[in-house]
C-alpha cells in the first residue's frame, strides 16, 4: 500500500485545482471552455454568494474577470446555475450535469423532504414545474402560481420557516425537482431570481444513469479532493457516512495511507509528486479546495482550526492559503470601484510571501474589476460577513 505525506497531498490537490502558478495557461483554449474546464475539476463552484464564486474561478483563470464568468453562466452556457453537493447554489459545467442530476436522484432522500409532501405529491410539484419551466423563466412568485394551478392549493400553503417570512409547501420538492432535472437557475430579472429547465437552456440535456452518474462522482472527487474516506465523501455531499462506505466498497477504488492513516483514490490514479506544495492564495467564502479537503485537524493546522473553522465548518472565513494549508483570514469591502482587502495571517510572512500577497490582491482587484488597496492587519468582521 502506497504511504504519502501530507505535504504530497496538499501539492497534488494544489495543482489539480489550478492554484499552483501556471496550473492552467492563460489562452491555451477558448475563455469559456477555460472557465468550465476549471468548475469541472472543482466539482462545482460554491455560488450561494456571486461574489464569491466569480473569485474562486477566476482566481483559478489567468487573466479571467467576474465579466468572463458571467458570460460563461448567461451568454455561452457552459456553465450553470443550479443546485449541486449539500443543496447547495453552485456553478457547474455545463457538460457535467448530466452526471451531477444522474447521480443526486440516486442519493437517499433527506428526511425533511419527506416531512411536507407525500411522495405522490413530490411527484405531481416536479410535473408541474417541468412542464411551466419547459419555455419560460419564472420568478418564484410566478412559478408558484403555475404550480398551484396545476397540482391544487395546497402547494401554495405557506407552511416552511424563511427567516421571517413563510415559503409555499411545493418549495419542499425544490430539491427533488433539481435531482430530477426539471429545474435550474435562470438569468435575474433585476433583482429576482429566475428558475428555467435545463432542457430549455441547454439543448440536448439529459441525466445520466443513477448507479453509473454515482460512480462518475465518485472519481471526479477523489480526482480533485483524494485521498479522501467515505466519511469524508458524505460529509462533501451530505449523504449518511454507511451509505458511503457500500458506495465505495462497490467502486474500483485504491487504499494509499496518508502518514498511517488509510484513505482512498481512483485505481490507476496513485501517482503523487515528489515536490512540497508551494505558493500563497487568497480563497474566498466557500471556496471548494477549503470544503471539500480534508483532513480538517491538517488543512486548518494549530490557531487556523479556531480563527478560521465557525463550529468546525469551514467556507464561512474567506482564508489566506499558504504552501496548501490555512494560514489566516482575509476580508474585503467594496466602495464604488475601489475594494479594501484587510488580510489577518496567522505568522509572520516573509518577503517573498508578502510579494506574492500583493500580487494576490492585485489579482482579486483585476477579477472584481475594481482598485484594490492591501491593509495587513485584524479582520473585524464575524463569519459569513
Amino acid at each position: 500500500m502506497t504511504d504519502v505525506s501530507w505535504a504530497q497531498v496538499c501539492a497534488r490537490r494544489l495543482e489539480r485545482h489550478a492554484l499552483t502558478a501556471g496550473s492552467t495557461e492563460a489562452g491555451s483554449e477558448p475563455a469559456a471552455d477555460a472557465v468550465a474546464a476549471v468548475v469541472s475539476v472543482m466539482c462545482g463552484a460554491h455560488a450561494q454568494v456571486a461574489a464569491a464564486a466569480e473569485l474562486s474561478v477566476g482566481l483559478r483563470v489567468p487573466g479571467a474577470t467576474r465579466t468572463l464568468v458571467r458570460q460563461a453562466v448567461w451568454t455561452d452556457r457552459t456553465v450553470v446555475k443550479s443546485r449541486g453537493q449539500r443543496g447547495t447554489v453552485h456553478l457547474l459545467a455545463a457538460a457535467d450535469l448530466p452526471m451531477w442530476t444522474g447521480a443526486l436522484s440516486a442519493l437517499p432522500i433527506p428526511a425533511h423532504e419527506k416531512n411536507l409532501l407525500t411522495t405522490e405529491q413530490t411527484a405531481q410539484v416536479i410535473g408541474a414545474i417541468a412542464d411551466a419551466l419547459a419555455e419560460a423563466e419564472l420568478t418564484t412568485a410566478e412559478l408558484t402560481e403555475q404550480v398551484v394551478a396545476r397540482t391544487g392549493p395546497w402547494a401554495g400553503e405557506r407552511v416552511i420557516d424563511a427567516f421571517q417570512d413563510k415559503w409555499p409547501r411545493w418549495i419542499a420538492a425544490m430539491g427533488a425537482a433539481t435531482r430530477s432535472g426539471a429545474i435550474c437557475f435562470g438569468p435575474n430579472r433585476a433583482r429576482a431570481t429566475t428558475y428555467t429547465s435545463p432542457a430549455r437552456w441547454l439543448p440536448g440535456f439529459a441525466p445520466m444513469d443513477g448507479p453509473a452518474a454515482l460512480a462518475d462522482l465518485v472519481r471526479r472527487y477523489l480526482y480533485s479532493y483524494g485521498p479522501a474516506t467515505p466519511a469524508q465523501f458524505a460529509r462533501w455531499l451530505a449523504v449518511p457516512a454507511p451509505w458511503a462506505v457500500k458506495l465505495f466498497e462497490s467502486l474500483d477504488l485504491a487504499a494509499v495511507t496518508v502518514a498511517g492513516t488509510r484513505a482512498w483514490v481512483a485505481a490507476g490514479d496513485t501517482d503523487f509528486p515528489d515536490d512540497r506544495p508551494t505558493g500563497l492564495r487568497l480563497l474566498p467564502y466557500f471556496d471548494a479546495y477549503t470544503v471539500g479537503c480534508h483532513p480538517r485537524e491538517l488543512l486548518f493546522p494549530g490557531a487556523a482550526a479556531e480563527r478560521a473553522l465557525a463550529r468546525g465548518q469551514a467556507g464561512n472565513y474567506p482564508v489566506l492559503l499558504v504552501d496548501g494549508t490555512v494560514a489566516g483570514v482575509w476580508h474585503h469591502r467594496r466602495s464604488g470601484r475601489t475594494i479594501q482587502v484587510t488580510v489577518e495571517p496567522l505568522r509572520a510572512l516573509g518577503a517573498g510571501q508578502r510579494e506574492a500577497l500583493e500580487e494576490q490582491v492585485e489579482r482579486v482587484g483585476q477579477i472584481l474589476e475594481g482598485t484594490p488597496s492591501l491593509t495587513i492587519g485584524a479582520v473585524a468582521v464575524g463569519p459569513h460577513a
